[in-house]
């Protein structure tokens, strides 16, 4: 493999962009899928490949608009016939993102959590009533980020197949 060749340097850059998105889907701390996206979108703007890269990036960039769609719509609903207010969410949300400056890596899964539960205790005014809004919340996190990482491994088996390919 010799670097010294654009085409390969580009490929190999783009290669690690796509593992580090992957990585950033399962660790909450890098935008995944934009990582994804912007690796196979720099290989083809600068790999010295045929009309074909165009065409890998056209199949990535509605991958990964489905996925990004999906992300928020399919879990979404599922709150919402869950019974848990948006309200909720964004308390969730708003401690998960101080709790990710606490404590670093995890602080954003416990900080939501802690968030939805202290939002649904205050709703419903028992710890028991609150939980099963905060299984709700938590399956739903958990839908989205195997949603996120279903996109992002596809876009990389389509990135991959492409420079195979083309």
């Amino acid at each position: 493999m010799d670097l010294t060749d654009t085409d390969t340097a580009v490929t190999v850059l783009c290669a690690i962009a796509l593992v580090v998105g992957i990585f950033g889907v399962v660790v909450p701390m890098l935008p995944g899928l934009v990582l994804c996206w912007a690796g196979v979108l720099v290989w083809a703007i600068f790999a010295e490949r045929g009309w074909g890269k165009w065409a890998v990036l056209a199949i990535v960039t509605c991958v990964a608009a489905a996925g990004t769609i999906s992300k928020y719509a399919w879990p979404g609903r599922n709150l919402k016939r869950g019974g848990v207010p948006n309200s909720t969410l964004l308390a969730g949300g708003l401690l998960g993102l101080v709790g990710f400056f606490v404590i670093p890596v995890v602080g954003l899964v416990i900080g939501f959590i802690l968030g939805v539960f202290l939002a649904e205790r205050l709703r419903w005014g028992s710890s028991a009533q609150a939980w099963p809004s905060t299984k709700h919340a938590l399956k739903a996190a958990g839908l989205a980020m195997l949603i996120e990482l279903a996109t992002a491994l596809t876009i990389t088996a389509v990135w991959v197949a492409g420079v195979l390919t083309v």
